[in-house]
Formats: structure tokens, sequence, C-alpha cells
């Protein structure tokens, strides 16, 4: 069943709630520390100290990585971290260390496969000896424990770390290639929707590859990618806008309402990409609701977006009678808690979204929000070199997604202003990567390999995705093939065997950036003054080409030598397009209606 809007934030009050909602995000600030203090656990932050503590003491380590947003940590503190026997067992052997994970992307992503709230045992060495997944009850907790303390081995739990076979060169048979699409395909659920029979949700990088696949005239991707287009409709909060994280129990039609920034960035990129194909409206719409949420709720007076909202209005509660309020209903009960960290990684994510709602839609606020943002990110929580930071004052760190996610957004918005100041931005950034992320024989760590963390950084799937695509598209701005060979160590350490067959059917974002790796962009450029309005008509056309793996270059001579130090294109006297593919550039195209033309053109052949 489709939520229907129920009721819109009113106008004349967004400045006074949004005031409000600042000062929520405030207090939200501490609650973290305020449940630790309301526990007789001990809890302490992740850092060498714990584990010298523990060796000292004779003792575990037990790592609580929760989510402030996330219902079942509230359970799970609430009643396992309060119950007396528990109490007494941490008290007596372990050294409690409690860690938010949207703060430690490293600590994160070596264990999203076990939350949230994750729960993993160490020994006083730093090796694992228990992984626990999800909520656990009291008496569980109180038992294992207990088993901890009689027989430290590691647990079934823990598993040897399998070293990948990487390969010496990216290229993969296509056969392999088949098979990979295959698994895809056959993952998904052709009677409800969706990848997978538990979660159900916007897999972004799935839904891309299918909407690719879909423009190259794959008539089955092209169903999927509409369904999963019509599906997630159903996880827009129809009163305030923005999309919850999923639906669970293997249907579309049960919620869980927290509010993650990633969630609303990445909804608001495809659904503006699939507008860009399809056209259709109620994909546009889409977009703008999730955007209408974030800039209510989520961000900050200075423009930089915040961090999550809760799904849950009381701690522990659930919240689904609240949720099915309208807007005044809601009000009338108070508002879910506000996570009001600002982290670059979250902003890059945000700030690419909103480049891709201004090439989708030519509006202007969209670009002013995403330039806004990024001004405060470097401002705020740029490093030397290049890099970024992921809060005001890092733990740990630096760590890969940050600079990697305000790589990606300074690139986007260089391919949408064609402003080269952008562009030099989002080479530094890959010449930190460069010089910090860099894993043996292939891949790209998720925090600094040179400052000694704890645990050992790694690879991880998604980053290296996001980096092999991103390097990849710096090469063709650039023509430097440095990045191009970055691209490639990422592809390396990806298409190893053990690493696609770890991530089963949740392979597009692999898919894609084997696809763009080996072929080339659809490549346009305009040449023409930045202030004339036909070249910017010109350009904002181009800008609007389907294929979303493309290269629109804007020169204008005045500002030096061409971007690639291609100077192929002869002078006129008017602004001028030329569609360049396989290696040949078109005649010159001197209006918009032209140029549109033969786009379309290019995409009803599946280009």
């Amino acid at each position: 069943m489709s939520f229907a809007a129920k009721g819109r934030l009113q106008a004349g009050s967004y400045k006074s709630w949004r005031i409000a909602l600042l000062f929520l995000g405030i207090i939200a600030l501490s609650l973290p520390s305020a449940r630790a203090d309301d526990s007789a656990v001990a809890w302490q932050p992740w850092s060498d100290a714990a584990f010298a503590q523990a060796a000292r003491e004779h003792k575990f380590v037990l790592l609580d990585l929760e989510a402030v947003w996330c219902h079942w940590c509230h359970v799970m503190d609430a009643e396992s971290y309060h119950n007396p026997q528990v109490i007494a067992l941490l008290n007596q052997r372990f050294i409690t260390v409690r860690v938010d994970q949207d703060s430690r992307p490293d600590l994160a992503s070596r264990y999203e496969d076990y939350g949230w709230p994750a729960t993993i045992v160490f020994a006083a060495d730093g090796s694992e000896i228990v992984k626990r997944r999800g909520f656990i009850p009291p008496d569980d907790m109180s038992s294992m424990l207990q088993a901890i303390i009689d027989d430290p081995t590691p647990g079934p739990s823990v598993r040897s770390a399998v070293k990948p076979s990487v390969a010496d060169n990216a290229t993969v048979p296509a056969e392999k290639l088949a098979a990979w699409r295959a698994r895809l395909l056959d993952g998904y659920d052709t009677k409800l929707g969706g990848w997978g029979s538990s979660h159900k949700y916007l897999d972004w990088d799935n839904v891309e590859y299918a909407m690719q696949q879909a423009g190259a005239g794959d008539a089955r991707c092209a169903a999927i990618a509409h369904e999963m287009l019509v599906l997630q409709r159903k996880l827009i909060d129809p009163a305030w806008g923005g999309v919850y994280q999923y639906s669970a129990e293997g249907d579309w039609d049960h919620p869980h309402f927290e509010k993650i920034i990633q969630m609303q960035a990445e909804n608001i990129r495809i659904y503006a990409q699939a507008y860009v194909r399809w056209g259709q409206p109620a994909d546009l719409q889409s977009a703008r609701d999730i955007h209408r949420y974030l800039r209510a709720f989520l961000t900050s007076p200075d423009g930089v977006v915040y961090t999550s909202q809760d799904a849950d209005l009381v701690d522990g509660q659930h919240a689904a009678d609240y949720f099915a309020l309208d807007d005044a209903g809601r009000r009338a009960r108070g508002i879910p808690r506000v996570d009001p960290h600002i982290y670059a990684r979250e902003n890059g994510w945000v700030i690419r979204a909103l480049a891709e709602m201004y090439a989708a839609t030519g509006e202007e606020i969209f670009l002013r929000e995403a330039e806004t943002a990024a001004q405060w990110i470097l401002a705020h929580r740029a490093l030397a070199g290049g890099g970024f930071s992921h809060d005001e004052h890092d733990p740990a760190g630096p760590y890969l997604g940050d600079t990697l996610a305000m790589g990606r957004a300074f690139l986007q918005l260089y391919a949408v202003t064609g402003d080269r100041a952008w562009l030099a931005r989002a080479r530094a950034a890959a010449d930190f990567i460069a010089g910090h992320f860099r894993a043996a024989p292939a891949g790209w760590a998720t925090a600094d390999l040179t400052n000694g963390a704890r645990p050992a950084p790694q690879p991880e799937f998604d980053e290296n995705v996001a980096l092999a695509r991103f390097a990849n598209l710096l090469a063709r701005f650039t023509g430097d093939s440095a990045y191009r060979a970055m691209a490639s160590d990422a592809l390396r350490w990806l298409v190893a065997p053990e690493v696609v067959r770890s991530r089963g059917f949740s392979i597009g974002g692999l898919l894609l950036a084997e696809h763009e790796f080996f072929t080339d962009p659809l490549h346009i450029a305009v040449i023409g003054h930045k202030d004339d309005p036909a070249a910017r008509q010109l350009f904002s056309a181009a800008l609007r080409a389907a294929d979303p793996y493309k290269l629109i270059e804007w020169w204008d001579r005045r500002e030096g030598p061409a971007p690639r130090g291609e100077d192929i294109y002869p002078e006129l006297p008017r602004a001028t397009a030329f569609i360049c593919t396989n290696g040949a550039c078109s005649s010159p195209v001197v209006n918009v209606p032209a140029l549109s033309a033969r786009l379309k053109k290019l995409q009803a052949g599946g280009r």
C-alpha cells in the first residue's frame, strides 16, 4: 500500500522550526554519553588504552558498536546493559567500550555485517573472541559473557580472514561477468520486489546498474528499475518527506523509521538520474520530497547536513503509531532526536546528490546549496595535502571515506559547472588518497595505514567501488594516467573471487565500476565563453544527457588550454557543442534542439 501525503510543514514557521530542531540536535549530541552515565557499566571510548588496561587487569574488551538512531541499540541498552547479572559480569572481567559507529568509519566498515548493535569481544592482545549481530537479550548476554570467562577460545563467529587472490590486472573474462550479472538478477525478488527476503530498500548501486542496462536496451533491467523506483516510494515519509532506512519482515510495509543521511543522499541521486533518463514527474517529485525533509530537519544554519534522525521518539519504544500521525500530530508529541554531528563524508554524499539535482532540473537552488556545503567543509574539515577529517576532532583517522566522498563531490561540481577550481580540489583529494590509503597488494584501506590504528585498516567493498569509479572518471576528465592506475588497483582487489563471493547479489557497483573502467564515457564538449547565454544553454542540455557516465567539458578559451590538453576543436564565431564517441567527434552543434535530438538518437541506439 502506497503512503499518501498527510501533511506539510507550514512555510511561515520554517525558520522557527529549524531553530527548534537545532536546539533538539544540540541536546542529542550529549545523549550517547548520557545513556552511558545512567548505566552501572563503566563505558569508555575505543583506544589503545582500553587494551592496555585489559592486559594489566587480565580482562577482556567488549565493544558495543551502536548507532545513536538505532531502535534495537536503545532496547539493548535499556534491557541488557541495565541487567544486574550482565553488569556484574562486565564489571568483573571486561573493559567495556561504546562507540557510535557513525563516528568511526573504520570500525563501522569492519563490522557492518554484525550490526547495529554489533557486539565484539576481544582478548587483551586485540584478537577477536566473539562477534554477535543485533540485540542480545539479557539472559543470552550473561550466558555469553560467562562462557567467554570460562573458555576464551575464539568461537565459530570468528573466522580467519581469507586473503584475496588479487590478479595482476583488472580484466574479467566475459563468462565471469555474465555469471555476476546473473547472480544480481537472480537475487531479485520477482514476487515482492527488491533484493533479498528480509530487508527491503533501494539498493542504489544495483538500481543504478539496472538503469544503465536499461539504457543499453535491456527490458528486464528496465522493468526492475521502474519497479524499484515505485516500491521505494513506500518508504518515503508522507508527512515530512525523507526516506526511512528500510522495511523489515520481507515486505515493503514495515518500515524502520530512522532517517540516515546516506539514504537521503543516494535516493535523491537515483531519483534524479531516473528523471533525466525517463522524464517521469513522479521520480522528480520523490527526489524533491526527500530534499524537502533534508532541508527542514537535517540541515544546519550554515548549510551543512547533520547525520541522522532517530527511529524512536522515546528510546526503545516502537514508534509506528507516532509516524502514522500527520505533521501536527507528531509535533504535539515531540520530535525524534537529531544527531547534529557534521561529518565530511556525509556532506560529500549530499553535495554530490544536490549537484545531480541541479543537472537534472537546472534549478540554481540545488547548486547554491551544494557549493555552500562544500565551502563550509573546506573551511572546517580540510587537512593539509587535500584530505579531510571526519569530524572536528577525530579520535583516529583520517578515514578514506571522508576524502573519497569529498573528492567525488568536487568532481561532480566541476562536471555541472565547468569551474576548474572544483577539478583542482578533486585532484588534490585523489592525491591525498594515493599517499595515505593504498593497501598491498591492491585495494584501498578504510583508514590511514601510516598511523598504526587498531585494528589494522583493510579494504572495504563499497569504498573501493566508489574509489574505482571516482579515480576512473577523474582520469577521463584530466587525462592523467595516475588516476587510472588508482582505479585499477581498486578493481584488482574488487574482482578477486573471495571478495566477489562475499557480496552475494549486491554487486551492482562492481559491475558499474568494471563497465566504466573499460568503456569510454559519453563525451560532450561545449566551446564558448562562460558568460555567453548560448554556451550555458548548450552546457545545460549536455548535463541532461540520459547516460550518467558522461564527460561534459565546457571550454572557455580565455581560461587557458583545453581541460585535458586536447585542442582539437575549431574556433567558431559562436558557442558550439561536439559529441565525441569511439574516438571521433560530431560536426558542430550550435543550438539546444539539435543537441537534444542527437543525444536522444544516441540513447535510442543503446549507447
